[in-house]
């Protein structure tokens, strides 16, 4: 069998021995130890120094700091989807049911997942379904409390729901998930733009973050299929204009208003470039078309070593800087939503077996990061073992939809 469907085989059985739970690079304000000290979890630069202490040391400190594994909503979210992906493909090639289980098995962990993702989505007075990440998180702009609500988070868990939907035809999923347009509508705050506006990352700020807008206008997408509602339309087409005015000549995207082109990385790029693909699915504008073009372009010729199959974190990266395994993970889906995947199909099979043969335990869990020759080996649930499930999946319901093996 295909050496990337027996590692994703490994990577599924080691999630399910976990129960998909696990620790987070961005946990360290779960510390019982650091929450029992008023002085410092009231202080800002404390808690971010907690945050990238936890982050960047490459020694897990984790059980002496008594941070417990936990549900990520938005990694159930990415094995939700990962799920509905094996059980297309396992349907579409039975062959491959011997070691990714029969098309009920995975039915069930589907059922699972998505109960799982409903029940730990964000308590509050919201006006629709809405999530976030079960850990506080401060910049230096802001502080979120764990499980605030955010675009990114929601528009994962929407996805994943109605994926859920169109396999079960459970109608609690495709309810939920439709709920989630009055979160993004009313819940979340507006930056106005000269052509529109951009939708904050949280209902507690007012950052422009061009992925998360798009994010936003994608989810609102995903949700006009089934409401067909002119309202939508108008939403989808006011958010998606102020980020193609900011595309730069080049056909790369700033990250946002406060940071513009310091900070241009892969999968980020590969969010705006997928999100712009769904939302022209229902627009159907040709400047929204030309944008995708361009953006992919760039992308593909500056975020990849062709040689080695490394997926860079940044452009002018090298193949001794640090791997993140979320770019690959991210550019998969990325390409299969752009149409581009049978045409970059050898990039990304090199790309994942590259991180099979640098970055894969022998337990299936993939390992952090790497840079050079050295190896972070924590092995978080979300990052990146839930999104390499995910970048993986894609790769296999590829294969199945177009005969390959």
């Amino acid at each position: 069998m295909n050496r990337i469907v027996n590692s994703l085989t490994a990577l599924q059985k080691y999630c399910e021995a976990e129960d998909f739970k696990g620790w987070d690079p961005y946990d360290g304000l779960n510390s019982r130890i650091f929450n029992a000290l008023p002085l410092l979890k009231n202080s800002a630069i404390c808690r971010l120094i907690m945050i990238q202490l936890f982050k960047r040391n490459p020694v897990n400190l984790r059980r002496i700091a008594m941070i417990p594994k936990d549900y990520n909503p938005k990694g159930i979210a990415l094995f939700l989807s990962g799920y509905c992906n094996l059980y297309e493909a396992v349907i579409a090639n039975p062959a491959l049911q011997p070691g990714l289980d029969s098309p009920d098995q995975l039915l069930g962990q589907i059922d699972y997942l998505a109960n799982l993702l409903i029940d730990i989505r964000s308590k509050g007075n919201y006006h629709g379904a809405c999530w976030g990440y079960e850990f506080g998180w401060q910049s230096k702009a802001f502080y979120l409390p764990a499980y605030t609500p955010t675009v990114v988070v929601t528009a994962f868990a929407v996805d994943a729901l109605l994926r859920a939907y169109q396999v079960t035809g459970r109608s609690e999923y495709l309810e939920i998930a439709l709920s989630s347009e009055r979160f993004i509508l009313e819940d979340l705050n507006r930056i106005p733009k000269a052509d529109g506006f951009m939708f904050s990352y949280s209902p507690l700020d007012t950052r422009a973050v061009y992925n998360a807008t798009l994010l936003g206008s994608k989810t609102l997408t995903e949700i006009y299929k089934y409401q067909n509602a002119d309202r939508l339309m108008n939403q989808i087409t006011q958010s998606v204009r102020p980020v193609l005015a900011m595309q730069n000549p080049d056909g790369s995207f700033p990250h946002s208003d406060q940071i513009g082109n310091k900070w241009r990385d892969n999968f980020h790029t590969g969010f705006k470039l997928e999100s712009l693909v769904r939302c022209n699915q229902i627009l159907c504008d040709e400047a929204v078309e030309s944008a995708i073009e361009k953006g992919y372009e760039h992308w593909i010729s500056n975020f990849f070593n062709r040689e080695t199959g490394i997926a860079l974190y940044y452009e002018k990266d090298s193949i001794n800087s640090r791997v993140d395994l979320h770019c690959l993970a991210q550019a998969i889906p990325s390409l299969y939503h752009l149409n581009k995947l049978g045409k970059e199909f050898p990039l990304a099979e090199k790309t994942i077996n590259w991180a099979i043969d640098n970055m894969q335990s022998p337990d299936g869990a993939f390992y952090y990061s790497k840079k050079g020759n050295r190896l972070n080996k924590i092995k978080y649930m979300r990052w990146p073992n839930a999104w390499m499930f995910y970048g993986m999946s894609f790769y296999l319901k590829y294969i199945s939809e177009n005969g390959k093996n």
